[in-house]
């Protein structure tokens, strides 16, 4: 029978893959040989396997992580599927490429020596108009996980990032990130990327309320100025550097979880699913609310539960608010164990997103 197979050294030069390649996908369970010897410990391969071998080569030469193989594998039969999964890796491919050129742009600048101050007059060219009713949208939606703590003064605001026609807010403490953006035009320069702060999110939410039509958004190097109709908002700029936030929009979740965003509420809210512990984060007691997915796909709230399901515990009130936040009636849950962040996306409204760091559980005996 393995005279009519190939030894490891014969799949890897057959595949592209190199013999630790081909011994890691194993022991990860995503290419696992056909026979393994029990005495020698050597794998055998069928000639059947080389294509998932190449397949499996390609889209590691692409930079997609081990999960999201695996479910373009288990998903062959279904073409749409894997036309999402390779879709969905493709735009985080394109999201960090513009990432790069922002930040090998900065550098550009650095080492030629301009500094601050010449990025800053590149800034006080900018600006840009927004739809005042999906900028309060927007706000809104993020406002809830603005940082309070004066420890981090750079989180002390909202970031308004622009690039690509788009406007995105972001705010976080550290325990939770809320993302939100709405279409722009008529930009004058690009690489906005200005943190605004707390009073001043809070003066243009009074401001927008009722508001109907276009606003302009610009920038300088110490101000931050709105103007709606004949009425201008102005506030100095916070001077930190807002942290990297795109690393958690590309990271990749194995379970996505389709809820009814009123049940998944009324879950949260039964006095069963609370527990008190400290968030080390916030120094305080605070309700924990332990998520729970069975082996089915079903998602419970449950703090009690042990065995071998997958579990996940989160600031109730975090959970709470992000729900709210992002204002549909169906949700999509997003989690990949009980030290990963929880995502909470509304379908119908791709560009709101909420993520929630875990609180660590208690072992299960």
């Amino acid at each position: 029978m393995k005279s009519n197979m190939l030894g490891i050294g014969s799949m890897a030069r057959a595949s592209g893959l190199s013999v630790s390649a081909l011994r890691f996908y194993d022991s990860a369970e995503v290419f696992v040989p056909a026979l393994v010897d029990r005495q020698t410990g050597y794998r055998w391969y069928g000639h059947d396997q080389v294509d998932e071998a190449r397949l499996i080569a390609r889209l590691r030469r692409v930079g997609m992580a081990l999960p999201a193989i695996g479910r373009v594998l288990d998903h062959r039969s279904d073409p749409a599927a894997v036309v999402a999964l390779l879709n969905a890796h493709l735009r985080r491919l394109e999201e960090g490429l513009s990432d790069a050129r922002r930040e090998l742009s900065a550098v550009e600048q650095l080492i030629l020596g301009k500094g601050r101050s010449d990025m800053a007059a590149t800034e006080s060219q900018f600006r840009l108009s927004v739809d005042g009713p999906r900028l309060l949208e927007a706000l809104t939606a993020v406002r809830f996980a603005v940082s309070t703590d004066p420890e981090f003064p750079m989180l002390g605001g909202v970031l308004l990032d622009a690039a690509d026609n788009e406007l995105r807010l972001v705010a976080t403490d550290r325990c939770r990130l809320a993302i939100a953006s709405t279409p722009a035009t008529d930009f004058t320069a690009r690489g906005l990327n200005v943190v605004a702060p707390t009073a001043f999110i809070d003066d243009l939410l009074a401001a927008l309320e009722g508001q109907a039509g276009e606003l302009t958004i610009s920038a300088d190097e110490d101000q931050i100025i709105v103007t709606i109709g004949t009425h201008a908002i102005a506030s100095q700029r916070l001077d930190h550097d807002f942290p990297d936030y795109r690393r958690l929009l590309r990271a990749q979740r194995g379970h996505r979880i389709e809820m009814d965003a009123a049940a998944l509420r009324e879950m949260v809210r039964g006095a069963a699913a609370v527990r008190g512990m400290t968030d080390e984060r916030h120094g305080a007691e605070s309700g924990v609310t332990v998520l729970v997915l069975d082996e089915t796909g079903v998602l419970s709230v449950d703090p009690e539960v042990v065995g071998g399901h997958l579990r996940i515990g989160v600031n109730r009130e975090f959970l709470l608010q992000a729900v709210d936040a992002a204002a549909g009636n169906q949700l999509v849950l997003e989690l990949d164990g009980p030290i990963s962040p929880l995502a909470i996306r509304n379908p119908a409204s791709p560009s709101r997103l909420s993520i929630l760091m875990p609180v660590e559980l208690p072992a299960t005996k």
